[in-house]
């Protein structure tokens, strides 16, 4: 849609939303796709191979592996135990979280395992979204404040601020005539305990992702997601996938990260002992330095033992992907089939992984999976972009996330948000937000018949 932009101050509840509306112009002409369909795939309802669970209430995202040896359940138990436990809580044990901290548990973020969502207005505080930080200069942690702004403490300390969210409402226009409206999150920071931040410091709010098919993730060989890189756009297609590479801290060695928002982990284990320490101030053998403005190691060794990391990753590496619902109904498929046509698989790979051989865990080994990602880091566009470097990734750049799992997420978590800082509120949305590298099917969405629209929406519902 082309012509003036006007921005209009509406009251919404407890907000004020600032709309930018777009005046109509000239619409761009309607994508016809003909008689465009799909055939069903053998196995493809089985999103994490013979480990996919059948479960389609509250506790989707939440279930052991199918395959997993029953012998195995006390221990998964136990790292469940881990994974629900209040570090902040003296019924459960001393209370070593912090002293300044994001959350007190795992759970208060991946509440059931699934995703968190930002707060809905200024009133409400946040509680499964973080605030990464980075030094003004753009790269290194914030020299006061260090990777990520905490606002909780005990022992008598002093939170380190607060931050209240503000909305502007975006307008469109699809080619078929129907209007849409998108969320552009604002952000103040409130009662900074030491100071500024600065003007020019970067910040990037991150909800917690889903926790279920981390192992399945982890077993995709590296080969075969190096094999689907293009960083160079070799074959003109406007995407040029890569992979981050960061430091593997128990190897001391760069490998090719997998886990986060930005793909800034290179594995399970890392993945759970940073967020132990940056979201909790948990500290391990292997982040044994708490963050913070005032950081310092733990008196005594690691607050989180060997064997409650150890059970820990032994949770997440077998929580179970969930079973598509419909995935041979005819919308479905005519859905699936606009899913490619538009380019959307370009990123969000439809096309099965297989696992690989992984020591100690047979069940996550030799896996036909279907997570629709390639765990590769993609120019999203200025849209999106939060302006912070991780690893090799820029400002712009994020990890192409796992559609598996997307259909459930309402029934467990009582909301659709998406999006690294859950500005989408439903998956049109999220698709409407794309831009950069995905710009092109973005466009090729807007200009879809609207049957068209729905059945590629009913396809992600299904997933």
């Amino acid at each position: 849609m082309r012509g003036r932009l006007y921005l209009v101050g509406i009251p919404v509840g407890a907000l004020l939303l600032t709309v930018v509306w777009a005046a109509p112009g000239r619409r761009p002409p309607v994508l016809e796709l003909g008689d465009l369909t799909s055939v069903v795939e053998p196995g493809e309802e089985l999103s994490g191979g013979t480990t996919t669970v059948t479960d389609p209430g509250r506790n989707a995202f939440g279930r052991s592996l199918m395959n997993m040896d029953r012998a195995r359940w006390p221990e998964f138990h136990a790292g469940k135990k881990v994974f629900g436990r209040d570090w902040n809580d003296t019924r459960t044990g001393p209370v070593i979280v912090g002293p300044l901290f994001s959350a007190a548990s795992c759970m208060t973020c991946h509440v059931k395992d699934g995703r968190g969502r930002p707060p809905a207005s200024p009133a409400q505080a946040p509680e499964s979204i973080v605030f990464q930080l980075t030094a003004p200069e753009g790269r290194g942690p914030h020299p006061v404040y260090g990777e990520q702004l905490d606002l909780h403490a005990v022992d008598g300390r002093t939170a380190e601020g607060s931050v209240e969210v503000d909305y502007d409402e975006v307008r469109g226009e699809f080619a078929t005539g129907e209007d849409y409206a998108l969320l552009r999150p604002r952000y103040r920071f409130k009662d900074l305990s030491q100071g500024p931040l600065g003007e020019k410091t970067p910040f990037s709010p991150r909800v917690a992702p889903a926790n279920f098919g981390l192992g399945l993730l982890e077993a995709i060989p590296e080969d075969t997601l190096l094999a689907l890189a293009d960083p160079d756009d070799a074959d003109h297609d406007g995407i040029s996938g890569r992979p981050n590479q960061v430091l593997d801290v128990a190897e001391q060695r760069t490998k090719t990260g997998r886990f986060g928002w930005k793909a800034n982990q290179p594995s399970l284990q890392q993945q759970v002992a940073h967020a132990l320490v940056a979201d909790m101030g948990l500290t391990t053998a292997l982040f044994p330095k708490e963050q913070g403005h005032d950081a310092a190691a733990a008196p005594g060794g690691p607050e989180v033992t060997p064997e409650e990391l150890e059970r820990l990753v032994f949770y997440m590496r077998l929580v179970a992907a969930p079973k598509r619902r419909d995935w041979d109904a005819p919308p479905v498929l005519r859905g699936k089939a606009v899913f490619r046509a538009i380019g959307c698989s370009g990123c969000h790979v439809s096309t099965a992984f297989e696992t690989g051989t992984v020591p100690g865990f047979p069940e996550l080994s030799g896996q036909k999976i279907h997570p629709y990602t390639d765990l590769l880091l993609h120019d999203m566009g200025e849209g999106l972009a939060d302006g912070r470097k991780d690893g090799l990734a820029t400002g712009q750049e994020w990890r192409t996330p796992p559609l598996w799992g997307l259909g459930h997420q309402e029934a467990v978590n009582g909301h659709t948000r998406l999006l690294h800082d859950g500005r989408a509120r439903n998956a049109e949305e999220a698709v409407l937000w794309h831009g950069g590298e995905a710009a092109s099917a973005q466009e090729r969405y807007v200009r879809l018949r609207r049957e068209d629209r729905e059945a590629l929406l009913a396809f992600l519902k299904s997933l």
